[in-house]
């Protein structure tokens, strides 16, 4: 029998701020593949910045092993000889990308010929700035004329990124909700309008490849992994380690079980897609993989495959150092930057970052160990590290942390830094937006 296709579709900046996942934001095609595949209720990602997200799933590695510690367009790069589709070729997989990819530098993409050599290009786009060469559409035509093998098709979309659409003809923003973190101002509930509506746009989108995947007679045969790659653009939720930033939308569906609206709330890692892909394919796994198979579950045998996931933050659009680990019910972080000051740059420009920096988000100190009962306090508002007779519980998630740093090799616990790359950009510390001057490469 002829291996699945396997469709990639992501996102930028979504979090799980779609209709499956309960919100009110009307995603009807992303609800429709939902409800005919499986919904990951509890993904994460280790890593909630772009490129290092991406890095994660790709090469089944965390950044500081699979060296993408920043942003691709800002100079950072990972292992791409580690590159999922290396072993897909391997396996008989023709690989196509339409859309973005951010995980390569457009001013030297074509030097990463380990990556390049393998993709047809079929609308493709560097960087952020420019629409994506229309990727829905020319997946749409990629689904027309599909190789007589296997295919692997990436499909990256810059919705939900900021700049939001200022215009949302379907939301009255004052009967709006913006999201957990977020006070319930009118500025807030204008910036979520924006968000919704290019949420809509994002969905759109999407609708029109499950759409031509389906009207070609593909559907039945391919795996469709929906995601994105960290939580949305609002503060304390892209680049943080709180739930808010790490939690992402991921929904699987085609054949090998992926099927009839099944729900899975145990803890999946983008980590695990790889591996999950090895199981699933018969694929010899390579053995850099940190993740593990999701098949277990899927096929009933396990209700769950992690007790325990770990993140990291490095460089966003600057230095950051950042560590957690989260089991079901605790989250301990520890904040490695010794600055009295939130780095500000770290979340983009919008309205709801305005609201935050008039309220005098810039003088308040962050916090830098921080432990939060999940089953009380889901937003992780209320921190009980210095609560009697929780020492011992952030003591025990404390080791779990500094075991994987240390197996992991972890470079702020072998070298007590993150140097930056010498051909790498970010802005300074004390900046206040990301589209500020830069410094010069390899300085921060």
């Amino acid at each position: 029998m002829k291996r699945p296709n396997i469709l990639y579709v992501h996102s930028h900046d979504t979090g799980r701020y779609v209709q499956p996942y309960g919100y009110a934001i009307e995603t009807p095609n992303i609800q429709k593949l939902a409800e005919e595949g499986v919904l990951f209720r509890q993904a994460f990602t280790p890593s909630p910045t772009c490129s290092p997200s991406r890095s994660c799933l790709l090469t089944g590695q965390v950044p500081h092993n699979n060296g993408m510690l920043g942003l691709a367009h800002r100079g950072f790069s990972m292992d791409y000889s580690k590159h999922l589709i290396h072993s897909l070729k391997k396996a008989g997989y023709f690989t196509a990308l339409s859309g973005i990819q951010h995980i390569a530098n457009g001013n030297h993409i074509f030097e990463q010929k380990q990556v390049l050599a393998s993709w047809q290009l079929i609308g493709y786009d560097a960087g952020l700035t420019d629409e994506p060469a229309e990727a829905h559409k020319k997946a749409a035509e990629f689904f027309r004329n599909p190789p007589d093998q296997p295919f692997f098709l990436s499909v990256g979309f810059l919705e939900t990124h900021r700049e939001f659409p200022a215009e949302h003809p379907l939301d009255d923003a004052r009967y709006l909700l913006p999201p957990a973190p977020i006070a319930d101002t009118p500025e807030a509930r204008e910036d979520m309008a924006r968000f919704k509506q290019s949420a809509r746009v994002l969905d759109d989108k999407m609708g029109q490849v499950f759409a031509a995947l389906e009207q070609n007679g593909l559907a039945e045969n391919t795996l469709v992994i929906c995601t994105t790659d960290h939580g949305i653009a609002f503060p304390r939720m892209k680049c943080n380690l709180e739930d808010s930033g790490t939690g992402i939308m991921l929904i699987m569906r085609g054949p090998g079980g992926f099927s009839g609206g099944k729900v899975v709330d145990s803890m999946v890692s983008n980590l695990d897609i790889f591996p999950t892909l090895c199981d699933l394919l018969e694929i010899e796994p390579p053995d850099w993989l940190q993740g593990t198979s999701l098949m277990p579950i899927i096929r009933g045998e396990k209700e769950r495959v992690n007790d325990e996931l770990f993140f990291e933050i490095n460089y966003h659009a600057s230095f950051e150092p950042i560590r957690a680990v989260r089991t079901d019910r605790y989250k301990y972080i520890v904040r490695y930057d010794p600055r009295e000051k939130p780095v500000l740059p770290n979340c983009d420009a919008g309205l709801s970052k305005n609201q935050w920096l008039a309220s005098g988000w810039a003088d308040r100190k962050p916090v830098d160990e921080a432990l939060y009962d999940l089953a009380f306090d889901p937003h992780e508002m209320n921190n009980l590290l210095h609560v009697d007779g929780n020492r011992p519980i952030a003591d025990e998630m404390k080791a779990r942390l500094s075991a994987w740093q240390h197996r992991t090799h972890d470079p702020l616990v072998t070298d007590g830094d993150v140097p930056l790359p010498p051909t790498a950009l970010c802005n300074g510390r004390d900046a206040v937006h990301p589209d500020e001057a830069l410094l010069p490469g390899g300085t921060r």
